[in-house]
């Protein structure tokens, strides 16, 4: 079985790091390189770096500031944010990222999974699915930072994502983004139980709690969260202790905590 990761979740847009609700990433919260020195420190099991803008700015990653993150970054990091071909995963992989997230672009080429996969490892790649609830028990993945439908159910692209390669899914409620008020559980659980690679929960995470309800009720491999990590006392290692409390296995908190 695997173990469970605990992965902050750091969204880049022009010079720094920002947070909102909702997809409306309008707070500023400090700047990347400090971030992720910080989380080197506190030994996380992976960072999550995602350029919120690049896609709308219809540009490629910033492949030397990201080389600038990596050389700093003793952890997997994944990038995501403006990715549209072969090219610029090779060129995030040779700045230092370990794997990539790609959204938008997935849905534009599908075969871009499958490229990716091949030529580097299904494990490099992980799509990314943002989802508004459409109509009581179905939801509909969004593009473009969640502002256009692209009319496909959740659950048929996730299985489609799979076929074509990809070694996990991000999935991502827009309407809990930021408002740590929990995860959507059901539809955590629709996505993990529809597929056979890891899914990792995103979207709404408020306290220790949501994570472990996301992995014991929505079944999922990994949780990721920012909110709760920028603007609350609790931190990535004390997350880790509380699951493994409850009967999760963890990755790395014998190391850490000793007792476990």
């Amino acid at each position: 079985m695997l173990k469970v990761r605990v992965i902050p979740t750091l969204l880049w847009k022009d010079f720094g790091l920002v947070k909102g609700m909702g997809f409306d990433s309008w707070r500023r919260v400090g700047a990347v390189l400090p971030a992720v020195k910080i989380y080197n420190m506190r030994e996380v099991d992976e960072l999550i770096l995602l350029d919120i803008t690049a896609t709308h700015e219809k540009r490629h990653p910033d492949f030397i500031s990201i080389s600038e993150f990596a050389q700093e970054c003793f952890c997997p990091l994944t990038v995501g944010g403006g990715i549209s071909n072969l090219e610029d995963v090779k060129s995030l992989l040779r700045a230092g990222a370990d794997k990539v997230c790609i959204n938008s672009a997935a849905y534009e080429n599908p075969y871009l999974i499958s490229e990716i996969a091949d030529r580097f490892g299904s494990q490099c790649v992980v799509v990314s699915i943002d989802v508004q609830p459409e109509r009581e028990g179905q939801y509909f993945c969004f593009s473009h930072s969640g502002t256009r439908n692209t009319g496909e159910e959740v659950q048929a692209w996730a299985r489609k994502a799979e076929e074509m390669g990809a070694g996990e899914i991000m999935i991502c409620s827009i309407p809990r983004d930021g408002t740590m008020q929990g995860y959507d559980l059901d539809l955590i659980k629709q996505v993990s139980d529809c597929t056979h690679i890891p899914v990792i929960a995103s979207g709404g995470a408020g306290n220790y709690e949501d994570l472990y309800q996301a992995v014991s009720q929505g079944h999922a491999s990994a949780v990721a969260a920012a909110s709760i990590f920028h603007f609350t006392e609790q931190t990535p290692l004390e997350a880790k202790k509380y699951l493994a409390e409850h009967g999760v296995m963890v990755r790395n908190v014998n190391r850490q905590l000793g007792e476990y």
